[in-house]
């Protein structure tokens, strides 16, 4: 019987000392990971010419953390940090879509009505190229032919004699009206910030509410994206100096703050982008979207549902605001961003259940070492397999 109790107590005691080494291993597994994961972006870092950049994980069990490399100000030498923001270009795309997509589940919209139904009435709205025959999809997944206002030299005209002008969308569908598509509506495709200010508007018109407050209401505060806030004006809170280079296209200046204030107002991106983010934020919100906590999960097949952008590399796909790549890590979805003095990219692996996002503060050419962002962070999800393995 002695031995009997003596076998049981060392069974348990070995037991117990078993779940403490796996509990043990579980912040082990986590700080080497973190480890690699930060010599990896040290050595991104040290190939490249970029001042800083922030790197943002969410692991399958919704752990998340953020790293940082270089400097948040070149000329002061203040180090990076994880909980930098930074402007995050078109990834803000996604949250317009994603607030696109609760109305339809509202049955306030549907996506292969024409957007003639929403905003026919508009003055403007037959001088808009294809304008009776977009639908809400084509705008979404930019086969709509409404081409980028951004890019017209018009716009970029005006916006240097104006660089701090609060934009409405009329005046950014103004630099297209009355202009020869390049193809038919559904017959092309073109990526263009014009196709999500259109539906900007259709999203207000529904809502009766501004953009920045719907969607807040509907997705930032739901889903405690604390760090991420609307680019409203010319002074964001916690958003570090971005570098645009010698050569920016929209502005004179390298440095995007000076005195605290930007140099060209980002509220011009509105729904085509709008969003100042940290790389960890926009890793918890890659991850939340894409396991449709965002949105019903019934439409997320639909979102997805991509047609070829071949603009954007070899096989990748657009769905519903949302960029579908082939990667050495398997299939990704996410988006990427630009504004002048930034570069941003976010992708979820739905393989893996991870997240990753990627925000560099320079938009210069050249400046990250021949290894692009989306490049990053494919190694970054092999990574995380590697050490965490199925954990």
């Amino acid at each position: 019987m002695l031995r009997r109790t003596i076998f049981v107590i060392t069974a348990v005691m070995l037991f117990a000392t078993a779940s403490l080494a796996q509990t043990a291993a579980k912040p082990a597994g986590t700080a080497a990971l973190k480890q690699e994961l930060q010599r990896m972006l040290d050595e991104w870092h040290k190939a490249g010419k970029f001042p800083g950049a922030t790197l943002g994980v969410v692991l399958p069990n919704g752990e998340s953390f953020g790293l940082a490399v270089g400097y948040s100000d070149r000329s002061t030498k203040k180090p990076m940090r994880p909980d930098d923001r930074m402007l995050a270009g078109s990834t803000g795309k996604t949250f317009a879509a994603a607030v696109a997509m609760q109305l339809v589940k509202e049955g306030k919209l549907q996506l292969d009505d024409k957007v003639e139904k929403y905003l026919g009435k508009e003055p403007w709205f037959s001088r808009l190229p294809n304008a009776n025959d977009v639908t809400v999809r084509q705008l979404m997944n930019h086969t709509s032919g409404l081409v980028r206002y951004e890019f017209k030299d018009t716009f970029t005209s005006d916006l240097k004699k104006e660089p701090l002008r609060e934009w409405t969308p009329e005046q950014r569908l103004a630099y297209l009206l009355d202009a020869e598509p390049p193809f038919a509506a559904g017959k092309g495709w073109d990526y263009s910030d014009t196709n999500y200010i259109v539906l900007g508007m259709i999203i207000e018109k529904l809502t009766g509410r501004p953009f920045f407050d719907e969607a807040e209401r509907r997705l930032l505060k739901p889903l405690k994206l604390k760090d991420t806030i609307p680019q409203k004006g010319i002074v964001l809170k916690g958003v570090i100096q971005g570098y645009a280079g010698p050569n920016n296209p929209f502005g004179p200046n390298d440095e995007m703050i000076q005195k605290g204030k930007f140099v060209i107002n980002p509220q011009l991106e509105w729904t085509g982008g709008g969003y100042a983010s940290t790389s960890e934020d926009l890793a918890r919100w890659a991850k939340a979207l894409y396991e449709a906590k965002a949105f019903d999960q019934t439409l997320l097949s639909q979102m997805l549902d991509g047609v070829a952008a071949p603009m954007l590399g070899k096989e990748t796909k657009y769905g519903l605001g949302v960029i579908i790549r082939q990667t050495k890590s398997g299939t990704s979805v996410g988006h990427s961003g630009f504004f002048p003095g930034y570069m941003t990219d976010m992708m979820y692996f739905p393989e893996h259940k991870i997240a990753v996002a990627v925000q560099v503060n320079t938009s210069a050419p050249g400046s990250l070492g021949g290894k692009p962002p989306a490049a990053v962070l494919a190694d970054t999800a092999q990574a995380i397999v590697r050490v965490k393995g199925s954990s």
